[in-house]
């Protein structure tokens, strides 16, 4: 059996947006060019790959057990399209590359990124900045002030490029003698809990209260700090709870003697994105770098399945 490669990057689009609208928006398609596209994967690989689910779709078995490999596929065939840069010319390359990256994606990437860089780029460096909410969105991108963004849950622009890399679920923390690490926790539990928020806007309420708030909940957040890192110390000495990325709470968690729990109610997780402007899609170093981060991503993707299965296994959440 053979498969159109323009379907199969439709079917990455999908799996990556969560439906066909994101998707035809993402690859400038019409909506009905892509559900065409979507109903030819159907029939060719017989199985329904998205089912409906509320108001979304979700993946079959099927279709979560080809993502990476699509994915792979996609990103291959867009490479050997772009051109990258040799290997004898990356071993050379004196370049310095400035990155901009909110605090989850500076805590989950970095450390192993730079090691496959230094390992086959000894030449190359780069500037991690933190991104200046003043300047507004894309800014330094478009002004030509950094050559890639990596940020959480990043919105659609249509000037710029982006890639979807990782995504990951929320999970709550408490440091391990505070009362909700004594059992599974319920959504009447977390609620009845002091909070912490994490917002660099120093924002006082998010998502949480809306699903605690269906249930006729109310949670009582008692102080916000701007960074995931910044929240974990807090927690030591504070009987408060946080709401932060699974990643990085196991990560942080036995070395500081925290303690991670899932959340009892469907609270919607995190997407980390590379963002870049069009003036950089036919860089073939540029295309390198960029291939660096979602092959790092892999590495953390897999560590993610691992921890997600180890929270539910030892903290269920209330069904």
């Amino acid at each position: 059996m053979s498969v159109d490669l323009n379907l199969l990057v439709v079917l990455d689009a999908v799996l990556e947006e969560g439906s066909v609208s994101a998707a035809a928006r993402e690859l400038h398609l019409s909506i009905p060019a892509t559900s065409r596209a979507l109903g030819r994967l159907r029939r060719a690989l017989d199985d329904p790959l998205l089912v409906r689910s509320g108001r979304g779709l979700t993946p079959t078995a099927r279709a979560l057990a080809l993502r990476p490999r699509v994915h792979a596929l996609v990103q291959e065939a867009r490479l050997l399209t772009a051109g990258t840069a040799a290997a004898d010319e990356v071993s050379t390359l004196r370049r310095s590359f400035a990155v901009l990256a909110d605090d989850v994606a500076l805590a989950l990437l970095p450390g192993r990124l730079l090691a496959g860089i230094r390992a086959d780029a000894p030449g190359v460096t780069v500037r991690f900045l933190a991104p200046d909410p003043a300047r507004g969105h894309g800014a330094a991108l478009r002004e030509g002030l950094a050559d890639l963004e990596l940020r959480v849950n990043a919105r659609r622009d249509p000037d710029l490029r982006g890639q979807g890399l990782l995504r990951d679920q929320l999970v709550g923390i408490v440091h391990s003698g505070h009362p909700l690490a004594a059992s599974p926790v319920t959504a009447e539990d977390l609620a009845g809990a002091d909070h912490l928020e994490i917002s660099d806007q120093g924002e006082l309420t998010g998502p949480l209260d809306t699903l605690l708030a269906a249930r006729g909940l109310h949670r009582k957040v008692v102080a916000s700090v701007p960074t995931v890192l910044a929240a974990l110390l807090t927690l030591l000495d504070s009987d408060l709870v946080a709401v932060a990325p699974a990643l990085l709470a196991a990560r942080h968690a036995q070395p500081l003697g925290l303690h991670v729990f899932a959340i009892p109610v469907p609270l919607k997780g995190i997407r980390v994105s590379q963002l870049w402007h069009p003036r950089h899609d036919a860089d073939p170093t540029h295309t390198w770098l960029r291939t660096c981060i979602s092959e790092t991503t892999r590495i953390v993707e897999t560590t993610r399945i691992v921890e997600t299965a180890r929270i539910s296994e030892t903290t269920p959440a209330e069904a």
